[in-house]
């Protein structure tokens, strides 16, 4: 675990010495059901957070809302010091927030390389007036070609550059989505159960990217049900239930946490955690 985080109490809603991520009094509900509530939660920059809890605990609507897929009933949140409430997705991606899905959403009848290049940002060629004139554009594009085959190649996708999306399997799919978020330059990146559906060759890959991309300096946080996994990557959890934020802390200590078995088990305190494969949905 990073030092910073060694002497943080383990506790919801605890502050983090370099917060990156702030969520303050954030709601959001349907009808009558109140699927979020979180009262303070701060990521931490620099760290792999897991967000862990039972199916329906309102992981990914929390990832939804923060990343501006979806609108809060109420509440506020800030990104690298800056509001974010409210704003559109694409303008809270350009800040440098970037998500995955649950359901990877690959363009299936473009080629991966197709995919990975419509993910860059600000490309002139893109506007009528550029792309009347390919000197303008064409230098950039060679760039972001560039940038796309050298991503592809450290996710081992190289091989399946030229091939149609939709031909990948699932657990290639999950790579290509992460490359392609790559590709934007993130400071922080959000992974709706980045393991799901994916051959335990391809999890091992994904596991190594996450620590990889943690070391090179950029913030990772991933919703995950395999407490395997959590408790090998990650360098803290935050466990939710009916919404909320019940548990925070290092892996080990969340893991021990009553309410964390709880929620994950009812009555049956003392049980360890069961690892779960159905889908949260979103």
């Amino acid at each position: 675990m990073p030092a910073d985080l060694s002497s943080i109490s383990p506790e919801p809603g605890v502050a983090k010495p370099d917060p990156l991520l702030v969520v303050d009094g954030l709601r959001r509900s349907f009808g009558g059901l109140l699927a979020v509530h979180v009262e303070h939660l701060e990521i931490q920059r620099g760290a792999i957070t897991a967000l862990i809890g039972p199916n329906g605990a309102g992981k990914s609507t929390l990832f939804n809302v923060i990343s501006g897929f979806d609108k809060p009933t109420e509440g506020r949140w800030s990104f690298a010091g800056k509001p974010v409430t409210g704003m559109a997705a694409h303008r809270i991606a350009r800040g440098g927030l970037v998500r995955t899905f649950q359901l990877t959403r690959t363009l299936s009848r473009m080629t991966v390389l197709d995919n990975m290049r419509l993910a860059a940002p600000d490309q002139r060629g893109e506007r009528l007036p550029f792309a009347l004139l390919p000197p303008l554009w064409l230098a950039g594009e060679r760039a972001i070609t560039a940038r796309a085959d050298e991503l592809l190649d450290r996710f081992r996708l190289s091989h399946l550059r030229d091939e149609y999306a939709g031909t990948l399997s699932g657990g290639q799919r999950k790579l290509l989505e992460m490359a392609r978020a790559l590709l934007t330059d993130p400071v922080m990146v959000l992974l709706d159960e980045p393991m799901s559906g994916v051959n335990p060759a391809l999890a091992e890959s994904l596991l190594e990217h996450l620590t990889g991309l943690r070391d090179e300096g950029m913030t990772v946080c991933f919703v995950e049900h395999d407490m395997d996994v959590v408790m090998g990557v990650s360098d803290w959890v935050v466990c939710m239930a009916d919404g909320a934020v019940v548990a925070e802390g290092p892996p080990h200590t969340v893991a021990q946490n009553p309410a964390v078995i709880d929620a994950y088990l009812g009555a049956r305190r003392g049980a360890p955690i069961a690892h779960e494969t159905d889908e949260e949905p979103s």
